[in-house]
């Protein structure tokens, strides 16, 4: 059974104004006249609800939302808490419990690798050009953010404590929802009915919030982090297509088979950032994803969150 959107509002109380205040006693405000000719607009959760049902039959996909407006507390969940595979969205949270592990200095020592590092691997663009000479955990971490190179994401998880110090980092966001199970490439994978290797939506947003809190991330790490995110070189399509162009969009993208997800740090001219978590999954596990679906998606959710419209 489909969850049904919930929209939050955390509202001033100076939005509302006393009638005591206002020089009327509520016997001189007429009241409103009943409507006879016209029907009362519907709630704008049920709005965005049939928006994403429509996305769903159209594109033959399941779609995880949670948005969080940092500044007004307001937040969107659609399938919120369903799980889906998370894929390599999962890299933030590798290469930021990296961050908040190692001191600044020692993420200049160069680590090395093999040939057979890379193949075991997968898609490792940079790592498989660097063989020879090594990357400093810097580089990896920056590589498996901006290229999301799957043998530097290995080598940063070597470096945390592997799975299990990922987990453990997750568990420090209040993320007790996402199960980390394997490393690259078989993290993408997801057995029917098992908990590995996904998380939901809602997990990750709460999550991505949590480590831009400074009690997780040094100021200076959290803007490496944001940094490596804006120059996301898998992320176009994505959240940041369905965002208004003058928005800034910070995102780390995933993909595997069905599932194509973005998570980001979208933030408007002069507003507070916006945390966005996109998962979705085909519903035949054989058909390939699409990037146009969690582009339209993040645009209906974005036009409803702060700066993007009603």
């Amino acid at each position: 059974m489909r969850s049904r959107t919930r929209f939050i509002m955390l509202v001033s109380a100076l939005a509302v104004p006393l009638l005591a205040g206002c020089g009327e006693s509520a016997h001189d405000v007429p009241a409103p006249m009943p409507s006879t000719s016209q029907e009362s607009s519907p709630p704008p959760a049920t709005v965005l609800d049939d928006d994403l049902e429509s996305l769903e039959d159209e594109f033959q996909a399941r779609v995880g939302v949670s948005v969080l407006d940092t500044g007004t507390g307001a937040t969107i969940e659609y399938r919120s808490d369903e799980r889906f595979g998370y894929a390599s969205t999962l890299k933030v949270f590798a290469v930021a419990e990296m961050l908040r592990q190692v001191a600044p200095e020692q993420r200049d020592e160069i680590v090395t690798w093999t040939d057979e590092t890379v193949a075991q691997a997968g898609y490792s663009p940079v790592t498989a050009e660097h063989v020879a000479d090594g990357l400093t955990l810097a580089q990896l971490a920056e590589a498996a953010l901006r290229d999301s190179d799957n043998a530097a994401t290995n080598l940063i998880l070597d470096r945390i404590g592997g799975t299990e110090g990922l987990q453990a980092g997750l568990e420090l966001l209040g993320d007790t929802t996402t199960d980390v199970a394997d490393i690259e490439p078989e993290l993408n994978e997801v057995v029917p009915g098992e908990t590995g290797n996904t998380t939901a939506p809602a997990a990750f947003a709460s999550g991505l919030a949590a480590v831009l809190k400074p009690e997780h991330l040094d100021p200076a790490d959290r803007t490496t982090l944001l940094e490596w995110m804006s120059a996301n070189a898998t992320g176009d399509a994505l959240i940041r297509a369905g965002a208004p162009a003058d928005w800034v969009v910070a995102d780390k993208s995933g993909g595997a088979g069905g599932k194509r997800n973005d998570i980001a740090v979208v933030t408007p001219p002069g507003q507070s950032p916006i945390i966005v978590a996109i998962l979705t999954e085909k519903y035949d596990p054989d058909a390939a994803y699409e990037d146009e679906l969690v582009a339209r998606v993040a645009e209906a959710v974005l036009a409803r969150s702060a700066g993007g419209g009603s």
